[in-house]
């Protein structure tokens, strides 16, 4: 084991009661760089990541650190060896100050061994001033913005001395903007000399991060090579196991009337005098930057925040404004950005999930017949091939992708005729967004009109015909054809014409 390397991995096995979630893992990190892991949800990325930082103890390892032989017991043993974790949920007490929040466990103390509340003040003013974080040291977490507590979780791993340090998903929250600042950070902490781990869904992040890659699947390192080796379509074709030719499955578009109308809809500052229109059999996009007032625009019209003025067809049909219920009965649904806030009840079976929107149709006399149920559920569980070993399986257990899966399934089995989608693929891996693009395609071949909204200009693009461009609460472009392009969107998101 030469010095050269940060860590390194030799046959990493770990089982799970009915399943191998790691097979002879296998790979070496070197410091000063970034050192990518991609590969499909259950790839085994996640449980590899634990076991390096202590989380999960392996059935058989050899972890070396530094090239001398490690047993990492707990996260506070991979802490003593300079080996720090960013979790994709973001772990901080948002009822302490960021002061707190920084020195968590490990607070500067006095002679008299009490907490030395000046100095754990004065040493995080001096991180929030070196890093250009618009905080105060006794801002309460829970007023901090998420980026800045994206920065802040970094912070905190190098604070402690970390040289290896694992961010799983660090973006997945963050605008371009945001991330870009991200990518600074971590290109510093490369100079320095640390050892990045990345793991990231993003192919674009990828491709501009990092040094090495490791490719996963079905728990098993299938390559790790320089990037300089790769191209993005043997990435994906690796981890998903065959030769992907388009990223984006492609339909016959065969449009029929308006299924969604949207007239001079305004409320307040939040967003003014949109409009737009969705046809049966369409896919139409919405793009524009984070905080531009997309999800704002859905979420009125779909009855969930209340607008001052305008209405709202579907097919035809003015609905009650400011009513979710009033929306669905019409057959306008919305699956929100945040699947486990909005769109699944992870405590209960995907079956309840799939049934919850549908009971109506599966009851009468306030009794569920349970056996149409099942028969119902079990055709959208099989058809969208959620990977689950039963549909009594609780929801929360499931990949990102799968959950999303559950979410699509409950609005296929309502058969609605709009379905807004914010940020659909967000946080999932390249091989469950092709079979995601494939399910909104069956959508729109049934006749359904479907609104996406993406902060991933290509996804949008693959996707879409035809997107509306929103800046400032304002829809300021109608995109299709020879000018729906990469740049022209953004010309019109930043405000240019």
């Amino acid at each position: 084991m030469g010095e050269q390397f940060a860590i390194s991995l030799h046959n990493i096995t770990k089982s799970f009661p009915g399943v191998k979630a790691l097979d002879q893992v296998s790979f070496d990190v070197r410091y000063g760089t970034v050192h990518s892991i991609v590969g499909e949800n259950g790839a085994g990325k996640s449980t590899l990541m634990k076991i390096i930082n202590g989380m999960h103890r392996a059935d058989h390892e050899e972890i070396y650190v530094n090239g001398q032989k490690q047993e990492i017991t707990s996260p506070s043993v991979a802490r003593s060896l300079g080996i720090s974790m960013i979790f994709q949920e973001l772990v901080y007490v948002p009822n302490l100050t960021v002061a707190e929040n920084l020195c968590l466990g490990r607070p500067p103390k006095n002679k008299a061994g009490l907490v030395d509340w000046k100095t754990m003040r004065r040493q995080a003013q001096e991180i929030l001033d070196k890093e250009q974080i618009h905080a105060k040291p006794t801002t309460m977490m829970n007023r901090v913005p998420i980026s800045d507590i994206q920065m802040l979780e970094i912070v905190k791993a190098t604070y402690h001395n970390a040289k290896i340090i694992i961010m799983d998903e660090p973006t997945s929250s963050l605008t371009q903007h945001e991330s870009m600042r991200l990518f600074d950070k971590i290109k510093r902490l490369r100079a320095e000399g640390c050892a990045i781990i990345y793991i990231s869904h993003k192919m674009e992040e990828v491709f501009q991060l990092s040094d090495y890659v490791t490719i996963m699947r079905d728990g098993k390192s299938i390559k790790t090579a320089p990037i300089s080796e790769f191209t993005e379509r043997d990435v994906i074709s690796m981890m998903v196991g065959r030769e992907v030719d388009d990223i984006y499955p492609q339909r016959e578009e065969s449009l029929g009337q308006d299924v969604l109308r949207v007239e001079n809809l305004c409320s307040g500052k939040v967003f003014q005098d949109v409009s737009f229109h969705v046809r049966a059999g369409e896919i139409v996009g919405f793009a524009g930057l984070v905080g531009a007032g997309r999800t704002e625009i859905v979420r009125a019209v779909c009855g969930m925040d209340r607008f001052d003025s305008g209405t709202v067809e579907v097919d035809g049909k003015k609905i009650k404004p400011n009513s979710i219920q009033a929306a669905i009965q019409s057959g306008l649904v919305m699956a929100s950005e945040d699947r486990r806030k909005y769109g699944i009840i992870g405590t209960r079976s995907i079956k309840e999930n799939i049934s919850l929107p549908n009971l109506h149709k599966l009851s009468s006399g306030g009794f569920i017949h349970l056996r149409q149920e099942r028969e119902k559920v079990s055709v959208y569980f099989d058809r969208l091939r959620i990977k689950a070993n039963s549909m009594h399986t609780a929801t929360y257990t499931l990949s990102g992708g799968n959950q999303q899966k559950v979410v699509l399934a409950k609005w296929l089995m309502a058969k609605p005729k709009v379905l807004v989608l914010d940020e659909p693929t967000r946080g999932i891996d390249v091989g469950a967004k092709y079979e995601i693009y494939e399910i909104m395609n069956e959508m729109v071949q049934q006749g359904m009109g479907v609104v996406m909204i993406s902060s991933e200009l290509p996804e949008l693009l693959g996707m879409c015909k035809r997107v509306y461009v929103v800046a400032e609460g304002r829809i300021v472009g109608e995109l299709q054809g020879k000018d729906l392009t990469q740049e022209t969107v953004m010309t019109y998101a930043t405000g240019g014409k």
